[in-house]
């Protein structure tokens, strides 16, 4: 379960308000999409969640554990893809997810049935034993994908997390956030695509300008809207209102 909590974050010593007052809940069992345009404070919001961030007032609870009071606690039951993923570029693929599953405790047999299956699933057997500065963009996305999906946390924090990858990829990726839910797990991600927001979400919520302006499922959107043919027209139509 994610909590969030009425709150806030500011750059420039306050002149800029990022997220202001954001209070919003993430039960176990459902995938949460987070959308806005840039610079609405999707990627402050995550940022905050997952502790590279502190908030200047609220609270975030994961799991029920407070992202400050228990930090390092926080961190062990979240899997985090951020949006530009930064790779230790000299690591092979094989020796970065040995590193996950070592800050993770991950044992030898977990770590053995996730690589086997997925390795085949994103067509990375030839490039694990290469070093990641020799991968694409997109190979560099499915073995940040990997790592996350190696330890058996609870809770997926994913922005952006399609970018860069093939269709058959993103197809795959769409399944295992589903099944990750449907186990009870709980999935938040922000994405720019609204058609896969539409068709994979429980839930939607839309940021604009730092403040959570829409909330719920594709039903309770549309009552909100004039046009209902889409989530995308309704949010233009919110976000430019």
């Amino acid at each position: 379960m994610i909590e969030i909590q009425d709150v806030s974050k500011s750059y420039n010593r306050g002149e800029v308000k990022a997220v202001d007052h954001l209070s919003l809940t993430v039960p176990p069992g459902e995938i949460f999409g987070f959308l806005g345009p840039n610079g609405a404070g999707k990627t402050t919001t995550i940022k905050m969640m997952v502790g590279l961030l502190q908030a200047d007032g609220g609270t975030i609870r994961i799991n029920g554990l407070d992202t400050r009071a228990d930090a390092l606690a926080c961190k062990s039951v979240i899997s985090y893809v951020p949006e530009n993923p930064t790779t230790y570029d000299r690591l092979t693929g094989r020796e970065y997810l040995a590193f996950i599953g070592d800050v993770y405790g991950v044992t030898r047999e977990r770590r053995q049935t996730v690589i086997t299956r997925w390795l085949e699933i994103f067509g990375l057997q030839e490039a694990l034993n290469s070093q990641i500065r020799s991968y694409s963009h997109g190979m560099r996305q499915k073995i940040i994908l990997l790592g996350a999906l190696l330890p058996d946390t609870r809770v997926f924090i994913l922005d952006e997390p399609m970018v860069g990858l093939d269709p058959r990829s993103a197809h795959h990726l769409k399944e295992i956030m589903r099944a990750h839910c449907d186990e009870g797990g709980t999935l938040f991600f922000s994405t720019h695509v609204m058609e896969v927001a539409e068709r994979i979400c429980d839930r939607i919520g839309i940021i604009h300008d730092g403040r959570l302006i829409a909330c719920g499922n594709m039903e309770e959107l549309r009552r909100l809207s004039r046009d209902s043919e889409s989530l995308e027209n309704i949010f233009l139509e919110l976000t430019e209102s």
